[in-house]
């Protein structure tokens, strides 16, 4: 029999805006930095453990972030979390 000792997700997330809404660079990437302070507002606030481990600013404006955060609450997450 298995089970989940713990568990992890690793995710790449692009914070992107579309090219047709005609955003200047400086814009899409102020609108882009607003994105991921909500959404670490909304990992927070559901109090889901995680980690950014980068965050890359490309040419066109937009974020690609790296997280690593908690699977759900039943799955031990603390040796991903030292």
């Amino acid at each position: 029999m298995k089970r989940v000792k713990a568990a992890c997700i690793l995710q790449t997330l692009v914070f992107a805006q579309k090219p047709e809404m005609g955003y200047s660079k400086d814009h899409a990437l102020k609108i882009n930095h607003e994105e991921i302070e909500h959404y670490k507002a909304m990992l927070e606030r559901t109090k889901t453990r995680y980690q950014i481990i980068d965050e890359v600013e490309q040419e066109d404006g937009s974020i690609v972030a790296h997280v690593r955060k908690q699977y759900n609450d039943k799955a031990d997450v603390s040796e991903y979390f030292a």
